[in-house]
């Protein structure tokens, strides 16, 4: 991550911008404050309530998933910068204030996390090279989500049967250059879910009754396009540090972002970001369920709207087209709001389906992060005299630790930490000697 002048200013104004379209109600990032919103609009909750819930709500994947992928990765992420300035524009008492803190919380992010990674990288043990196994697993076992949504929500059956399709496409099916296999195998996963809870809405009959429901709500939709010129410009800026190669839009892309940002050769590099944009592509339309059926039912919208503006952020050739590309698919996004809401309606179970995709997708990424974590722990410990063994050993007992204490630490955040705390236990046991090179 380059540290420049204008660098610093682009995250410190993007920071100043979500902290600002928080405090007013307009977006944030965390699924879980959106609904508490309305309750402080209408006024049947006050702003220092709503703060303690946004607080308690984040602070655990701030001080976890966001500065841990932050470390392993030397990219900022969305759960370091937005999860925080949720919380700052929430807690500001007033809206000149928000953009200030937000600002000078975007300053620290940036200019720490290279300091930290300097240091790290200074050190005996490979703690920064070993890192990079970490996220080896993560886009696979991603690309798995939809079939854990399945069986969630159709049965195992079903879901074995939905497996079965899905590996047959991804080792026998068609090719495509310009698509990965784990892009295909989710996008096939993706199409097979999407199918069954049509069919099962079309078998039931529901539909019409889910789409008056929903009809219900066009007031708050109204409010969400009330506030697009503010949702343009953040969506703008996000884009814009995509495209600057110092923020990375979620655990999809940010560890094959990290490794392609530093290669030599330009035409691997390019290929695959292109692969990334490419999945996240692919999470983005796994999303479109939750967030649009949170933003009509709350008027609150995302802070990065349906994620599509870090696809644009990562092709987008330059900085200027990458900010007109952010503003022009938040329009387009917002613009299509109620209809998404409409269509959702009439198909209830893929707005049920909203819950399973969630939990599935945390489900497959905590594992992959658990796999490709031990392998780093193993990887930095092969490198000393307590061989991968050891390294292994002391990652498996802080990950069983937390498990045994109640999971102080969400398993989100458990394996990139325990891998971090593995490298500065070996770099230690160096320096007193127990643990030499080898």
């Amino acid at each position: 991550m380059e540290l420049s002048v204008i660098n610093i200013i682009l995250v410190m104004v993007t920071c100043a911008m979500t902290a600002f379209i928080s405090h007013m109600g307009m977006a944030v990032f965390h699924d879980g404050i959106r609904p508490v919103i309305p309750e402080y609009i209408e006024g049947r909750m006050h702003r220092t309530e709503m703060a303690t819930i946004a607080f308690g709500l984040s602070v655990g994947f701030i001080a976890s998933v966001g500065i841990g992928n932050a470390l392993a990765t030397n990219l900022l992420n969305p759960w370091l910068l937005f999860l925080a300035t949720d919380i700052i524009g929430i807690a500001s008492p007033k809206k000149w204030l928000a953009p200030i803190l937000g600002a000078a919380y975007g300053v620290l992010c940036i200019t720490a996390i290279g300091g930290v990674n300097t240091v790290l990288t200074g050190m005996p043990v490979d703690l920064i090279g070993a890192l990079g196994n970490v996220g080896t697993y993560v886009v696979t076992g991603f690309a798995i989500f939809p079939i854990i949504t399945i069986i969630m929500q159709f049965g195992m059956r079903t879901g074995i049967i939905s497996a079965v399709v899905v590996v047959v496409f991804r080792f026998g099916g068609p090719k495509f250059s310009t698509i990965s296999a784990d892009a295909w195998t989710m996008m096939v996963g993706v199409v097979l879910l999407v199918a069954l809870c049509i069919y099962r809405d079309a078998k039931d009959k529901q539909d019409n009754k889910e789409g008056e429901t929903l009809n219900v709500f066009s007031e708050r939709t109204a409010r969400i396009k009330k506030n697009l010129p503010f949702l343009m410009i953040a969506g703008a800026l996000i884009a814009v540090i995509c495209n600057i190669h110092v923020f990375a839009g979620s655990d999809v892309s940010m560890f094959d972002l990290s490794k392609a940002y530093v290669m030599t050769d330009a035409a691997e590099a390019d290929a695959l970001i292109k692969t990334v944009a490419t999945n996240e592509f692919m999470r983005g339309l796994s999303f479109i369920p939750l967030i649009a059926t949170t933003a009509v039912t709350t008027g609150v919208y995302g802070v990065a709207g349906f994620t599509f503006i870090y696809v644009a952020g990562y092709l987008s050739p330059n900085p200027i087209i990458a900010a007109v590309s952010g503003a022009v698919i938040i329009f387009v996004e917002v613009i299509l709001l109620g209809l998404i809401g409409k269509f959702l309606g009439r198909f209830p179970s893929m707005r049920d389906a909203s819950d399973n995709i969630r939990s599935a997708m945390n489900t497959c990424v905590e594992f992959a992060l658990l796999i490709g974590s031990i392998s780093a722990c193993g990887a930095m410990g092969a490198g000393t005299s307590a061989g991968a063994e050891g390294g292994f050993l002391i990652g498996g007992v802080i990950y069983l630790i937390n498990e045994a204490t109640g999971r102080k630490i969400m398993r989100m955040a458990i394996g990139p930490i325990a891998a971090i705390a593995t490298g500065l236990l070996l770099n230690l046991t160096y320096l007193i000697g127990l643990t030499p090179l080898v």
